[in-house]
């Protein structure tokens, strides 16, 4: 366990912050873990009728304990590395002679490198594919920020998979599908959960950090960390695995590095900056070095456990690089539909099962990894909805059952309501489908000027992975042919939530003190914020607090299901007011305004217009 440290410690000048943001739900442990016993084999059941009943009992119970154990014991671990905003050229394998990764190399060379792996071109929507087997678009996830990156809780994720399949599960590192109930790490599936919030280390409301030293996030509870924020999820990682040793464990290390700020030891980004990187790309080098430094502890660990030869290992990056840098020769960059930001690097071991040395050239995503995990591991997987990736657990045993060739769909930009062709790809068995890519930051595809709205661009990824040659206009039949794909996809995609986003959920089953980020989880109309979509399932009698110093004159406005009420404010440094809240789903909204005069919007990406709303009584 990490030393914890009281939140006014860090949030000085939030005082009201610092009572009110401790989660108090812990899941370690209540979540009804089960054990998979394996048969009993007929022996036994032969040899129990043969002795006294008083003595079938207890041989009963030794054989089903030692069933108990023998399947644990068979079934492989499984610890997935997904490191953040690291591109396909960030690796010295793929050809980048600059950045020092020797395990990562060796890894790849002498494991399975999946050499054509892709995912969504930023953090979210990765991430919730990944974790559920399903394009981002089904989950309720919609973009990184700005009430778009929240999972819905009915989709399974790979934890809850892996949980009720027995397994141990721990989190470590980056989250980013949820920072209230129902929606956090230990809300889907993670048993054991160390954590920041947001998209990033110092992004609202993680406010103030920092990379070294950071206030993070240990099952629901506020913990000051002592070291680099990779060094100390890695930390977290190794210890649950040492505490887990002799149970199948799932592990997800998720780091933020090398994700912004690019924040690192300056003698380590020095090093990189002497052999004429420029500073971004020296502290990007710096970091992933200390990733590739954290993975050989890992490593390292699994084989003094023992644990190497059963433990399934597989090492993935979120999207490409947020800079502009080497990226081993593919277009583009993070948000992106082209190669640059949606190809990744990919590998995976399992010494006791895969061969050494292989590489596979087929298409793959990160809505596959699930379904192949459920394959390898030969967990039970009640699924309540159907996956979107394919297992390609028989390319990496060397079957000849191999999965049939399909397209892959790309698409995501800013704003909760997705439109149709709008910085999005298909990418297909030879050819790429590219649609108005470069459009991510803007939320209609109409606003955006006419050089980034690209129209519609045809690659072949075969004789051109660098999508230098645009082959739309000399090929419009297989233009027409990817167009209808995507056509279909996106209708289908839509029809499963009609693009909606969870709400986040007030009351007594939910959390004591919810933090609504006005950033992270807001809702907005363009650049104004417009609150919160929440969901309060009984009446609840509330405290709320705004992050925003008032003025004299000023009252605090708190708006829910369309009625408004305005409250005196006495302490004007933490305005606040109690407000019933009735049942309901729907906006709630509290801002300050003075009398006769138009509401006034925050623009910027800071704490200030976040709210702490508080249960009041038991």
């Amino acid at each position: 366990m990490l030393r914890s440290r009281k939140l006014a410690r860090r949030w000085p000048e939030f005082e009201f912050l610092s009572n009110n943001l401790v989660e108090s739900h812990r899941l370690l442990g209540e979540n009804g873990e089960t054990n998979r016993v394996s048969h009993i084999p007929l022996f036994s059941i032969l040899l129990m009728s043969a002795i006294s009943s008083s003595r079938i009992l207890l041989l009963a119970g030794l054989v089903l304990a030692c069933g108990a154990v023998a399947a644990q014991a068979a079934q492989p671990n499984v610890v997935l590395v997904m490191t953040d905003d690291q591109g396909f050229g960030d690796v010295g394998s793929h050809g980048n002679d600059i950045i020092q990764t020797p395990t990562l190399d060796q890894f790849a060379r002498n494991g399975t490198e999946l050499t054509q792996f892709y995912c969504s071109p930023v953090c979210a929507p990765t991430r919730a594919s990944l974790m559920t087997g399903r394009y981002f678009y089904r989950t309720g996830v919609i973009h990184t920020s700005r009430g778009g990156a929240r999972m819905a809780t009915d989709e399974k994720t790979m934890a809850e998979l892996f949980r009720d399949a027995g397994y141990v599960t721990g989190i470590f590192g980056k989250w980013h599908l949820g920072d209230n109930y129902p929606m956090r790490p230990q809300d889907q599936g993670f048993q054991h959960s160390l954590v920041h919030k947001s998209g990033g280390i110092t992004q609202p409301p993680d406010q103030p950090n920092d990379y070294f030293d950071p206030l993070l996030w240990e099952d629901g509870q506020p913990v000051q960390a002592q070291g680099y924020c990779t060094d100390v999820f890695f930390d977290g990682a190794l210890d649950f695995v040492e505490q887990n040793k002799d149970r199948p464990f799932f592990v997800y290390i998720a780091t933020n590095a090398p994700h912004t700020p690019l924040i690192v030891d300056e003698a380590a980004w020095k090093k990189y900056a002497r052999l004429d990187q420029n500073e971004s790309t020296a502290k990007v080098y710096a970091m992933v070095e200390n990733i590739d430094t954290n993975f050989a502890r890992l490593l390292k660990k699994l084989d003094d456990l023992k644990l190497r030869d059963n433990t399934i290992v597989i090492f993935l990056t979120d999207n490409g690089p947020q800079q502009n840098r080497f990226n081993g020769g593919l277009n583009g960059r993070k948000s992106m539909v082209y190669e640059g930001g949606i190809h990744v690097p990919c590998y995976v071991q399992w010494p006791a099962k895969l061969k050494e040395g292989q590489t596979i050239s087929s298409r793959r995503a990160h809505l596959d990894w699930l379904p192949t995990l459920i394959e390898a591991t030969g967990i039970e997987a009640d699924l309540p909805h159907q996956l979107d990736g394919v297992s390609f657990w028989p390319q990496l045993t060397g079957s000849d059952r191999q999965p049939p060739e399909r397209n892959l769909f790309f698409q995501v930009h800013r704003g909760l309501h997705p439109e149709p062709r709008h910085n999005a790809a298909v990418v297909g068995a030879r050819y790429k489908l590219v649609l108005n890519v470069g459009s991510f930051g803007q939320e209609k595809l109409a606003d955006v000027p006419p050089p980034r709205r690209t129209g519609i661009q045809l690659f072949d990824l075969e004789k051109d992975p660098g999508e230098k040659q645009d082959l739309a206009a000399s090929m419009p039949q297989k233009v027409d042919e990817m167009l209808a794909a995507y056509d279909a996809w996106f209708a289908d995609v839509k029809s499963t939530r009609n693009f909606e986003t969870p709400p986040i959920v007030i009351g007594e089953k939910a959390e004591k003190s919810t933090l609504l980020c006005r950033y992270q989880d807001g809702y907005y109309e363009g650049d104004r914020h417009l609150g919160w979509n929440v969901d309060v399932p009984q009446p609840v009698l509330v405290q709320i607090r705004l992050n925003q110093e008032a003025k004299k004159g000023q009252k605090l406005m708190v708006e829910w299901l369309g009625n408004i009420t305005a409250y005196e404010i006495e302490d004007l440094p933490h305005p606040g007011a109690a407000c019933q809240l009735s049942r309901g789903s729907g906006r709630l909204d509290v801002w300050l305004q003075t009398e006769g005069m138009p509401r006034e919007y925050i623009k910027n990406n800071s704490t200030t217009g976040d709210v702490v709303v508080n249960l009041v009584g038991d």
